[in-house]
C-alpha cells in the first residue's frame, strides 16, 4: 500500500524557520507600534494644550482663543 504522507520533507525546515521569523517581525512591529502611539497622545496633551499653542503660534487671536477655550469647558 502507498503512502500519501512520507513525514516532513527536506522544505519544510526553512518554511518553518521563515514563518517563525514573520511571525516575531509581526509582533515586534505591533508593540512598536502600540508604543509610538501611546507617546503620540501624551506628547499632545488635552485639547486645551493644543488649543493654547495655537494660540501661541498666533495662528488665532485671543477671541478666537477665549471662545473655543469656552467651548472645550462647557462640553466637559
Amino acid at each position: 500500500m502507498m503512502r500519501w504522507w512520507d513525514g516532513w520533507s527536506w522544505w519544510a525546515w526553512p518554511v518553518m524557520t521563515l514563518g517563525m521569523v514573520a511571525f516575531w517581525v509581526a509582533v515586534a512591529w505591533i508593540v512598536v507600534a502600540a508604543f509610538r502611539r501611546s507617546q503620540d497622545v501624551s506628547v499632545h496633551g488635552g485639547p486645551e494644550e493644543i488649543l493654547a499653542e495655537r494660540f501661541a503660534r498666533g495662528e488665532i487671536d485671543e477671541a478666537e482663543y477665549e471662545r473655543r477655550r469656552a467651548a472645550l469647558r462647557s462640553s466637559v
